[in-house]
């Protein structure tokens, strides 16, 4: 892990550990910040980042970054994969249409990719040239 006062850079194990950990640090980087008031975007922002990463490439390496500058935070994971996340159609849910169990109580209707772009001033994917891809969103604190 590496870190200044303006970035949090770190590699993990996409396991599911690793939303909870990038959430952490998230949280500690951000107040340090003095930017309380965008955490609960920021927190949706990075687990749904990060969880994509581990479904794309379960076990392998993953990179979470998190930087600031003068006008925007920006939340970035890469990972190895090359295929580009796509936004699936929300599908409505009940309570007799969820799926509590332990293997999808996070996979309900597909509403990550979209509360993402809902919160975040700007997000896309961009592939790397040293191979997999980063996904990114930038939020204006």
């Amino acid at each position: 892990m590496s870190t200044s006062s303006d970035c949090l850079s770190m590699s993990m194990l996409a396991s599911p550990a690793a939303p909870g950990l990038a959430r952490t640090l998230t949280e500690a980087r951000i107040l340090k910040w003095g930017d309380s008031h965008i955490l609960d975007d920021a927190f949706l922002i990075v687990s749904e980042l990060i969880t994509n990463a581990i479904t794309e490439t379960p076990g392998k390496q993953i990179h979470f970054r998190l930087t600031r500058d003068r006008i925007y935070l920006v939340v970035a994971v890469w990972d190895s994969s090359p295929r580009t996340p796509h936004i699936k159609q929300p599908t409505p849910t009940t309570p007799d249409t969820l799926d509590l169990s332990p293997a999808h109580w996070d996979d309900n209707g597909g509403w990550g990719l979209p509360l993402v772009t809902a919160l975040a001033i700007d997000c896309g994917c961009k592939q790397d040239p040293r191979g997999g891809k980063w996904v990114w969103a930038r939020l204006k604190p």
